[in-house]
């Protein structure tokens, strides 16, 4: 518990996730490029960092929180960076959703630095940060992973050590796949239903109670009935994951016909301006290519 920890990227993730440190008792020092959400963590009783590689010195662990893998590469390997700011023994987890690929060569640098990494990421979306309740993937050491694990604890319920470095982003990228089937999934059964004459609210309580029920369904499917569609994670971040998925398949010769289709209809919702809605905003494009709405109660 004596250890200082650095947080980096305080978005709807990341904010609640450092918020979750604190009440567990964690030393933290936070950075981010907006100034509100610092603002936020320091009244809580975080410190703010200057800068990123002020963080890294400050800290025994630095947690990273980021939209992309551009963004994790030039926060760890940038000249005002992790590695810049980090003394030798320093361990990076990058709870991030990025490339297998690029969480290697990340990996790779540090380890010529004296810097020990982990790939984090986690599903669960903003409701699981905030609960505290994450699924975290973990790819590393086993040693730098139970390092770890008093940390992971605060933040999550299923932790799972899932190989060497990279393995925690391959094991999002297959759980990604099956979250944006699901949320297609979903919304097809609720617009055949509600189209034929059915209450889209029975259509729920019936699948919910039988083979087809899925956390997908139980978290978003009352939100998807009523067009509400704050991000809890916003739908351009999920086909970035998509892409980070084509490109993997792509590496091991695997075919994804599905998920290939869904990233189509995910292009049609961003470039309709669904971008910063929430991913299962997807039901809207299967509203518009059927011409009917859930609104439009049966």
């Amino acid at each position: 518990m004596a250890q200082n920890i650095g947080f980096i990227g305080l978005g709807i993730m990341g904010k609640p996730m450092a918020l979750n440190l604190l009440k567990a008792g964690y030393a933290l020092t936070v950075f981010n490029r907006s100034r509100p959400a610092i603002a936020e963590l320091v009244a809580a009783g975080a410190t703010a960092g200057a800068s990123v590689a002020d963080v890294a010195s400050q800290s025994d662990i630095v947690i990273t929180m980021l939209p992309d893998s551009p963004d994790v590469e030039s926060v760890m390997l940038g000249q005002d960076g992790i590695l810049a700011g980090a003394r030798e023994g320093l361990l990076v987890i990058d709870m991030s959703t990025i490339a297998p690929a690029v969480a290697q060569r990340v990996t790779d640098e540090a380890h010529q630095r004296g810097v020990h990494t982990l790939d984090a990421p986690v599903s669960g979306g903003d409701k699981g940060a905030i609960a505290g309740t994450l699924s975290i993937m973990v790819g590393g050491s086993v040693e730098d992973f139970e390092r770890a694990l008093p940390v992971f604890e605060a933040l999550g319920k299923t932790i799972t050590h899932c190989g060497p470095s990279g393995a925690g982003q391959t094991v999002k990228a297959c759980n990604q796949v099956a979250v944006a089937l699901t949320i297609q999934a979903v919304s097809e059964a609720l617009v055949l239903g509600s189209k034929a004459g059915v209450q889209p609210e029975i259509i729920l309580k019936v699948l919910g109670g039988g083979l087809a029920q899925s956390r997908v369904m139980d978290m978003r499917g009352p939100t998807m009935i009523e067009h509400h569609f704050e991000p809890g994670f916003k739908a351009r971040l999920h086909q970035k994951d998509l892409r980070i998925i084509t490109q993997t398949a792509q590496t091991y010769g695997v075919v994804l016909p599905m998920t290939t289709l869904v990233d189509q209809l995910f292009t049609a919702l961003i470039e309709g301006g669904g971008g910063d809605l929430d991913h299962s905003a997807l039901l809207t494009v299967v509203e518009q290519l059927s011409n009917h709405s859930l609104m439009q109660k049966a």
